[in-house]
């Protein structure tokens, strides 16, 4: 069931959601040759703890630590190590936040030194395509104008989108109703209402659309050993432009 967000529930989302997108600055910073994937989720963690926050992902459904760390063809839920960042590397980091019982949700992939051009443009894309997508996002369109708008603009940068993992609904749960996918067709799916909160996070992979799950149980990576690229916002639906409440 699709909840309907009220002003106040609306800023408190707003709250959680700017320390997200400052924890994940400071993990963005932290992306730099020699660095190991641990030492970003425990500055993350460290900062969040420091607000008297929640790292929302800590323990959900058993994932062992704050921020999911995935790198190069790594595509999402990758187990932060001891293993270190590579000149040329990049990496991708999804974050959440539970404070006063609302959740929020955000990532960004971070070049890691000297990346490859095309390393660099599948990155830029992919943020691009979040902003083709919520470009779509008012009241009374519904979701396929978004997923329509994301794979529209990853497939003509030539990259895919990733069909089996998706967006989400956000709220009082880190994971709510609707789905929200990364393709779609225009004028199809759930209508958008004013006051629905939604996570819209493209996964664009370099190569084929396909992936797969390593045996430790999480870490998705790319069928094909491309790179992939991820970008996420939590947003809030208006009669006009989208609220972004992750952003600093």
């Amino acid at each position: 069931m699709v909840t309907i967000k009220s002003a106040r529930e609306i800023d408190l989302m707003r709250k959680s959601g700017a320390i997200a997108a400052e924890a994940l600055r400071l993990g963005g910073e932290a992306v730099k040759p020699g660095a190991t994937t641990k030492e970003i989720d425990r500055i993350m963690h460290d900062y969040v703890k420091k607000k008297n926050a929640v790292p929302a992902f800590l323990n959900y459904g058993g994932f062992p630590a704050s921020a999911c760390i995935s790198v190069n063809n790594e595509v999402i839920h990758g187990i932060p190590s001891g293993r270190r960042l590579n000149d040329g590397d990049i990496v991708s980091i999804d974050f959440g936040v539970l404070l006063n019982g609302y959740y929020s949700d955000t990532a960004a992939t971070f070049c890691c030194g000297n990346v490859s051009d095309e390393a660099r443009k599948l990155v830029e894309v992919t943020k691009q395509c979040f902003y083709e997508g919520i470009a779509a996002a008012a009241a009374g369109n519904r979701l396929g104008d978004i997923g329509y708008a994301v794979e529209r603009y990853a497939l003509k940068n030539g990259f895919s989108v990733v069909y089996d993992f998706v967006g989400h609904g956000v709220g009082t749960q880190l994971h709510e109703d609707p789905s929200v996918p990364n393709y779609g067709r225009k004028g199809k799916g759930l209508r958008l209402s004013e006051g629905m909160t939604i996570a819209v996070e493209p996964m664009i992979n370099q190569g084929v659309p396909e992936v797969e799950e390593l045996q430790d149980g999480w870490t998705i990576v790319t069928s094909d050993g491309k790179l992939s690229a991820h970008y996420e916002h939590t947003i809030a639906i208006t009669d006009k432009e989208p609220l972004i409440l992750t952003s600093l």
